[in-house]
């Protein structure tokens, strides 16, 4: 058994886009076509890797795949993010004074510690095209897998033997609550008055969420009434309006402490609420010289003392 992967492309491509017609568009071909190379591999393998006649979509009928078409999935995944590492490691070699470097970054860690090093970064090497990429925890970490990020620095652990984790430093967090509110200045808050407060948290896969649920349940607060806030500066202000309470980096919450529009709230353990960040990189991939020199000054370069979005 042999694999083509001309064909194998186009079922990846068409299985991604979730349909014949919008792969096909993708890869500027007919529907037909498309169908046809799929039918061609799955001759070829001996295997049926589509259930055709899903539902209609807005891009035409949809297809789900069958579990030899999930394993085939899987690997093409993996067959065409090496491939786009081995491009961008062959672009490289021109050294630094070209080429491209895809920082992946938490939305914390974007908006408040990354920014000071891309600058610095651009400074140092004006002719690298910088992007960024933003997102939670774990879609940062399928962009590593991918091949799309070059080297990344989130909030949450990730637990994935396809990357290499690196502790990079702590940051503080707090619990925050409306000013004026009964948990607010009153002292030392116990576990069942948190317990009964309405909570703001973010969505799930993300490692503020993470740490702030494994922090309170060492408190035995259980977070029963939540609202899921896409963003901690979107959590922050609604805790100021008195939407409930929240726990948050404290570089997000800084500026509205300075003005009043936000309080602290104190329990037994708040002096140990710290949070580790993360370096990322794709296991088995060698960095390219940009990425390298980036990871490397983001480990010998001390941050501003208070990062600022």
């Amino acid at each position: 058994m042999r694999l083509n992967l001309h064909l194998t492309r186009i079922f990846f491509t068409v299985a991604t886009r979730g349909s014949f017609s919008r792969g096909a568009e993708l890869l500027h071909i007919s529907q037909s076509a498309a169908s046809k190379a799929v039918r061609e591999l799955e001759e070829q393998l001996g295997l049926a890797l589509v259930e055709r006649g899903g539902p209609r979509g807005k891009g035409g009928r949809g297809l789900r795949l069958t579990e030899a078409g999930r394993a085939l999935y899987e690997h093409a995944r993996g067959i065409f993010a090496l491939e786009r590492a081995a491009l961008d490691d062959l672009g490289a070699r021109t050294g630094l004074q070209k080429g491209t470097l895809v920082v992946g970054a938490s939305t914390t860690v974007a908006g408040y510690w990354l920014p000071a090093y891309l600058a610095l970064f651009a400074q140092q090497y004006p002719e690298v095209e910088l992007r960024v990429v933003v997102g939670n925890t774990a879609t940062i970490s399928h962009g590593l897998l991918d091949c799309i990020v070059d080297v990344a620095v989130v909030e949450g652990g990730v637990n994935d033997p396809g990357i290499s984790s690196l502790r990079w430093r702590e940051e503080s967090l707090l619990l925050v609550a409306p000013p004026g509110s009964e948990l607010a200045g009153s002292g030392e808050v116990d576990a069942r008055s948190l317990s009964r407060a309405r909570w703001l948290v973010r969505e799930s896969g993300s490692g503020t969420r993470e740490v702030a649920e494994r922090l309170m349940r060492d408190e035995g607060v259980q977070l029963g009434d939540t609202i899921e806030v896409g963003s901690n500066e979107g959590i922050a202000r609604a805790v100021a309006q008195g939407l409930g309470v929240a726990m948050l980096p404290q570089v997000v919450v800084q500026d509205l402490l300075a003005l009043g529009r936000l309080a602290t709230m104190n329990t037994r353990r708040a002096e140990r609420y710290r949070r580790p960040l993360f370096l990322l990189k794709r296991a088995q991939r060698p960095l390219s010289p940009a990425a390298h020199a980036f990871s490397a000054m983001l480990q010998e370069c001390e941050p501003p003392l208070h990062p600022q979005p």
